[in-house]
């Protein structure tokens, strides 16, 4: 499979880019992707919530009524969850919601979902670019060029460039990550995939089966 490498005007240089066959599966496997997506959402979670149980709550420690003869049930503690400002019943606790996912499963996932970028044309190739300085409006003029100002863009670089990253921040649709940052969430989030030249033979090395 070979992808044209654009120029920073959208035309083509008349370079490709060779994926191996093996690469990039014929049939992306969809719970690969629905794994590692999870995975990435879930080790975003803080997980410091926490709520008081009965032991935790600040409360008197008198009973509150006589054990008989009421013709209700017994009741011992005001911190109980039955009353109202008592406990919580199994609250939340603070926890780590990541979970492990084998380092082939996730090599799957970001080829699959390159996969699906590819079968909908929403993979470009850029030769490496950069910017003198922070300007947004370079970068939305780079987008107009390529036809993805109007889509969720996600610009994969080789390596951090500040001048490109600034020149971004003030385009909410646009994202800028480095190819090491990439993740399937991220491939599957964008409506566009604009990986320059240098960045995607560096993916190709990660993505190799090992």
């Amino acid at each position: 499979m070979k992808l044209k490498v654009l120029n920073k005007e959208g035309k083509e240089t008349g370079r490709t880019v060779e994926l191996n066959d093996g690469l990039i599966p014929s049939e992306p496997n969809d719970h690969a992707i629905y794994l590692d997506v999870k995975l990435y959402l879930a080790s975003q979670r803080q997980g410091t919530h926490k709520s008081k149980e009965r032991g935790e709550v600040k409360a008197s420690t008198r009973k509150i009524k006589r054990q008989k003869g009421t013709g209700t049930a017994r009741a011992g503690s005001i911190a109980s969850p039955l009353f109202r400002g008592g406990g919580r019943v199994f609250g939340p606790r603070p926890r780590d919601y990541s979970f492990k996912v084998n380092k082939k499963v996730k090599r799957l996932a970001r080829r699959s979902a390159l996969a699906y970028k590819i079968k909908d044309n929403q993979l470009l190739v850029v030769e490496d670019f950069t910017f003198e300085q922070p300007k947004t409006k370079e970068m939305l003029r780079l987008e107009n060029n390529l036809n993805v100002a109007d889509k969720k863009a996600l610009f994969v670089l080789p390596e951090p460039d500040h001048n490109v990253y600034l020149s971004t921040r003030n385009l909410p649709k646009t994202r800028v990550i480095t190819v090491g940052e990439l993740t399937t969430y991220h491939l599957m989030d964008a409506g566009a995939v604009v990986i320059s030249e240098k960045a995607i033979e560096t993916l190709k090395e990660n993505l190799q089966t090992k």
